[in-house]
């Protein structure tokens, strides 16, 4: 294959606006795929990708296209080219060609799989940015646009479900005009459903696409940008060879991991993986190592078939690889059962290879056993990894509740960064905390601008920004704690707004805040698994949640039990769980009542004796209902 005939591109946008459904039309198209084995969302092949109807791995897949196999004239024996119908301009490519192999990248659409955009933009030349035509720019379609220029990548605007009856073209290519800048002539128009304006999509890949820049006769250089676990073959590397090629049996140097190994096997995406002889420069393909190691071959890492003892002598440059991935949110995973721990281990390693974004520590609470403190981009990050290990590896999870990192300054001039309560030091030897704040980006219809900066504002967000899209949509600008985003923000949101409204949020930085640690005492003893990182202002409320669950779930006693919530030696809310109380006197028949008066005090004073000396036992059955999402 030609390189010149090469096209690397990937398709972006916000989630439910029609990158699957285009993407299995450009299958059905180049005959990548028959039609009797197509079905819906083809490249989707996870079981909760299927379910849900959202991408949430990214996945390569390589195409042939034949111009003149779809409804295009060819003239003349240098096979220049014009559609049918459609006479080229003096502007229009001449293009010579037999075929072209164009791989395509099919990525998430949700702002929790951003980093998974981000490694499929690394290995393409092109975007496709598609835009729902009868939902108009969204918060994601913002984001993933920012990403692709930052990676200098040829951006084709294309306005998709236009052949429904709600669709408004004329509105959402204004809004292509005035919020992402692109000239209205340069929008392409098609229906993924039906499959109008797909060819001539196709062809604009072609033409406006830059082919790869590789040197191909220098020594491999090939960029790890996914990988996979095999139970029977190993570590098999997804790659974009950037110079060079790569051969079957080829020995191979992982420079990031300082590793060497066989390449046992090398092919592309069909889109199930198809062998080859080799790799060449400008393809995307796999590499299948001989590694069971899930930490060898390592996202970001570069390949190469350069001996080692070469490298050192030969002017050899490591590809820069990705920047380091900045988790939102935290939480704990524990196995129900203590004897699961290697298993989890073991699983969540393997999890980790096709999931860069996941990152994970171990974690050991006295109430609970020993498990894995992981961090996530979000709330749907953390759903889709629990679920993952629930289904492929079969493990009974016990999960705490989300929480985000705080940075907490010592009184002697050191930083501590804090993921759980349970880690803070003593208040006396604390200078400050610092929480989290994100940039908020939130397109809604105009109708809902008062409720959705009433929401934000009481979330202790302040406002930024108000850009009107069009006459009917805006662009609302916020800064807000992260802490009060991750839960149930997003739920409002849809909520207030009808579920018109899209979301994108951005770390910006730590800022110092009234952050208290919330403890939880059952009879007078602080229970560490229960504490909490909370804001001042919402310290009573989050406490009383706690409080009211913990009083459904712990038995009851022969005695009362004070369930209370503290902020350092003061409490601010408070439950009781009441004792059982034992009728004794119910043999007692006639007589004087000084006799049931006698038998009550005895109790009394029992009870007493148990309140002072007596235990609690609060059982698992507990901890999991409190730590439910």
């Amino acid at each position: 294959m030609e390189q010149s005939n090469i096209r690397n591109f990937c398709i972006i946008a916000h989630i439910d606006h029609g990158k699957s459904t285009l993407a299995d039309r450009f299958l059905e198209l180049t005959g990548t795929v028959e039609k009797r084995k197509m079905h819906e969302q083809y490249l989707d092949t996870m079981e909760l990708e299927q379910e849900r109807g959202i991408t949430i791995k990214l996945q390569p897949v390589r195409m042939v296209w034949r111009p003149q196999d779809q409804n295009l004239n060819i003239k003349n024996q240098n096979y220049n080219l014009k559609l049918k119908n459609n006479p080229p301009t003096a502007d229009t490519k001449i293009l010579h060609f037999d075929f072209y192999t164009l791989n395509l990248i099919d990525t998430p659409g949700h702002v929790d799989f951003t980093y998974e955009v981000s490694r499929a933009l690394a290995a393409c030349e092109g975007a496709i940015l598609l835009v729902d035509a009868t939902q108009g720019i969204q918060a994601q379609t913002l984001a993933n646009l920012h990403l692709a220029q930052a990676q200098k990548l040829t951006i084709i605007p294309v306005l998709n479900k236009i052949d429904m009856a709600s669709a408004e073209v004329e509105r959402v290519t204004e809004e292509l005009k005035n919020i992402l800048g692109f000239d209205p002539k340069d929008a392409l128009q098609v229906s993924a459903k039906t499959g109008q304006g797909v060819p001539e999509l196709l062809q604009a890949v072609i033409e406006r696409v830059p082919a790869p820049s590789g040197v191909s006769t220098s020594p491999a250089r090939a960029l790890i940008f996914d990988s996979n676990y095999d139970k029977h073959r190993g570590v098999v590397a997804y790659v974009r060879v950037m110079d060079g090629s790569l051969a079957n049996h080829d020995i191979i140097q992982l420079l990031g991991a300082r590793a060497e190994t066989h390449a046992l096997e090398v092919g592309y995406f069909s889109p199930a993986y198809k062998k080859a002889d080799k790799l060449n420069t400008g393809e995307v393909g796999y590499i299948v190592t001989d590694f069971r190691d899930v930490s060898r071959a390592r996202v970001g890492d570069t390949v190469t078939n350069l001996p080692e003892k070469n490298l050192e002598k030969h002017p050899f440059n490591p590809l820069p690889g990705y920047r380091e991935v900045k988790p939102m949110v935290y939480a704990s995973f524990f196995p129900t059962d203590a004897g699961d721990y290697p298993r989890l281990r073991d699983s969540i390693g393997k999890l980790k290879l096709s999931d860069a974004a996941l990152q994970y520590e171990p974690v050991t609470i006295a109430a609970i056993g020993t498990g894995f403190r992981c961090g996530f981009l979000g709330l749907l990050h953390l759903d889709i990894v629990y679920e993952r290990l629930s289904r492929e590896y079969d493990l009974d999870l016990v999960i705490t509740s989300p929480t985000v990192e705080y940075r907490v300054l010592l009184k002697k001039n050191e930083t501590l960064l804090i993921h759980a309560a349970a880690d803070m030091p003593d208040l006396s030897a604390i200078e400050s905390i610092a929480e989290p704040w994100v940039a908020l980006e939130i397109f809604t219809p105009a109708t809902y601008l008062g409720p959705v900066i009433d929401l934000v504002t009481k979330r202790r967000g302040v406002q930024k920004n108000v850009e009107y899209a069009s006459q009917t949509r805006v662009l609302l600008t916020f800064e807000a704690p992260l802490a009060n985003v991750i839960v149930d923000f997003y739920d409002k949101l849809k909520s207030v707004t009808s579920g018109y409204a899209s979301l994108n949020y951005e770390l910006l930085d730590f800022r110092i805040s009234d952050v208290v640690k919330l403890d939880i005492l059952v009879s007078g003893e602080r229970i560490d698994a229960f504490s909490a990182m909370v804001h001042s202002s919402v310290a009573e409320r989050e406490g009383r949640v706690v409080l009211t669950k913990l009083q459904e779930v712990i038995p009851r006693h022969q005695f009362a039990i004070a369930l209370q919530a503290a902020i350092g030696g003061k409490v601010v809310a408070r439950e009781t769980i009441k004792a059982f109380r034992k009728d004794v006197t119910a043999g007692l028949y006639g007589g004087d009542d000084s006799r049931k008066r006698k038998v009550l005090e005895k109790q009394k004073k029992g009870k007493k004796r148990l309140k002072q000396f007596g235990s609690v036992s609060i059982p698992q059955e507990a901890f999991i209902e409190v730590f439910k999402r």
